[in-house]
């Protein structure tokens, strides 16, 4: 079975898409543990619903990003994971996650990468008058949202597009997008070791 570890910060909602496509069929394995940096969050909520494992490990208890990340490593590996998901994780993580896991750990950031790593992306493509927007599907690395990317979904930014309104569509479009990819890792068809030297993006739009 393709094991799934999902780490999360907050609502979860993108943990709820992976478990769906999961039970679905869709993912070809399980999410076997949820870790959140947070407590009380909605995401641990979900991850109780579909009897899921989960637990905290609050970055406010060590005094370093560093030990906070070697805890995160040690509970990591208890799962033996095949893929270790970031799905609204917000912390930087160090090179001792980064190299713990490396060509096993993909993250899902809203907005075309390269442009507007880092947060505020929405606010930013408002701001901007950008024509689109979208969402970046890539592996970590030790640079801040800047592993090698492996899928891009984008959206055409309607005209006074709202800020809520835009973050909706891109919740949306995370929703389609990320399940699908994670199901072509685990079947093999996607091989992050491979991304890097590929170059292979694979694009998706939607009319949302």
């Amino acid at each position: 079975m393709f094991k799934i570890i999902v780490l999360i910060s907050g609502n979860g909602s993108n943990l709820q898409a992976i478990i769906d496509a999961c039970k679905s069929g869709m993912i070809g394995g399980n999410v076997v543990g949820v870790i959140s940096n947070k407590a009380n969050v909605f995401g641990l909520e979900r991850a109780k619903k579909n009897n899921i494992p989960s637990e905290v490990i609050n970055h406010n208890n060590f005094g370093t990003r560093e030990e906070f990340d070697q805890e995160l490593v040690t509970s990591i590996r208890s799962y033996q994971p095949d893929l270790i998901v970031l799905a609204g994780f917000m912390r930087i993580l160090s090179p001792i996650m980064t190299s713990a896991f490396k060509n096993k750990m993909i993250n899902i950031h809203p907005s075309l990468l390269p442009k507007y790593p880092g947060l505020k992306t929405h606010e930013q493509v408002i701001a901007n008058n950008d024509a689109e927007h979208g969402v970046t599907i890539h592996s970590v690395s030790e640079e801040l949202d800047g592993g090698p990317i492996i899928a891009q979904s984008k959206i055409v930014v309607h005209k006074n597009q709202q800020l809520e309104d835009l973050i909706e569509r891109i919740h949306k479009i995370e929703h389609k997008i990320f399940p699908k990819v994670i199901s072509m890792i685990a079947s093999e068809e996607i091989k992050i070791v491979n991304v890097a030297a590929n170059k292979k993006v694979i694009y998706e739009n939607y009319e949302i």
